[in-house]
């Protein structure tokens, strides 16, 4: 019998690919690439919701963690590790779980994403528990690994999610309380779904990520502002987006900065509204973390 799943397909528009020079193959590939973005688009809806629950989730206390294997957990464990440098959270907020361990992501562990009860294992030991939000990761939307943490998130009380690029089993979306389904199609080479599903993967990750930090209150406008200045290159940003949305000189950034305890939108609120840093922290929180909540008036449109 044929494999059903669309990602381990035949591509017809790829299958001479074997014959083809150098700058044939780049436009094949570029071409097939060029696909992922409409075919995310038509999850737009899912991806909103996605966000939403990202958002109540943190809001009450709870973490987004990541479970997938191969590709699809190297790229949930990618998008957890880049929220707390992007947005200032800490690493337990969003976390990702690879079949295999550690090791899965740097070297292949055959055979991981076929037993369940490592799902449920990895998910014990990080502490998953009601309140959580668990998103599975998987291409092909069969992964056994995946299809048992739905299965335990729904039992101890967890959120649940599913991003998969082929249509999953009825029964693996019975156990998702949102299904994000990218259809991206037969792959460049057959079944390499680190190509177009991995590429429409990471954009659903960072969409669901980015988008709920926002609600949040991570930006002012489109402007990082939730960064600690942790190191010369951070303590310089947060210097030029003071001077560019306070309007103060480096010395008054820097000032404002150790007032606010090294936290730039604390810093904003306190120079705009004049207050010191207990008000400003009291504002923020009475608004959700959200400056423009705060603060009205929308930063200027100049690069910091």
């Amino acid at each position: 019998m044929l494999d059903p799943r669309i990602t381990e397909q035949r591509n017809p528009r790829t299958a001479g690919i074997d014959l083809a020079s150098c700058a044939e193959i780049v436009a094949l590939i570029n071409a097939e690439d060029s696909l992922v973005p409409a075919a995310v688009a038509t999850q737009s809806a899912q991806i909103a919701q996605a966000v939403a629950m990202a958002e109540e989730t943190f809001r009450a206390g709870g973490r987004l963690f990541y479970l997938g294997a191969g590709t699809s957990g190297r790229l949930g464990v990618l998008d957890a590790s880049e929220c707390p440098p992007t947005f200032g959270v800490d690493p337990e907020m969003v976390q990702g779980i690879i079949a295999g361990g550690f090791a899965a992501l740097t070297r292949a562990q055959e055979g991981a994403e076929d037993r369940p009860q490592g799902a449920r294992d990895d998910m014990q030991k990080a502490g998953v528990r009601a309140g959580d939000f668990i998103i599975g990761i998987a291409a092909s939307g069969t992964t056994p690994y995946v299809r048992a943490a739905l299965d335990y998130g729904r039992e101890i009380g967890a959120r649940t999610g599913i991003v998969a690029c082929s249509p999953p089993p009825a029964e693996t979306l019975a156990s998702a309380d949102v299904a994000i389904v990218v259809i991206t199609g037969p792959e460049v080479v057959t079944g390499s779904t680190r190509m177009k599903a991995g590429t429409a993967t990471k954009l659903v990750l960072n969409t669901i990520t980015t988008g709920a930090m926002i609600r949040l209150g991570k930006t002012y406008g489109n402007i990082m502002v939730d960064l600690q200045s942790t190191n010369a290159k951070l303590e310089d940003r947060s210097e030029r987006i003071l001077r560019v949305v306070c309007g103060v000189d480096r010395e008054q950034a820097r000032a404002l900065l150790d007032a606010a305890g090294r936290s730039v939108k604390t810093a904003i609120v306190m120079q705009k509204l004049g207050v010191d840093r207990d008000e400003a922290l009291r504002r923020l929180a009475e608004h959700g973390g959200v400056i423009r909540r705060v603060i009205p008036d929308a930063p200027p449109l100049v690069n910091p």
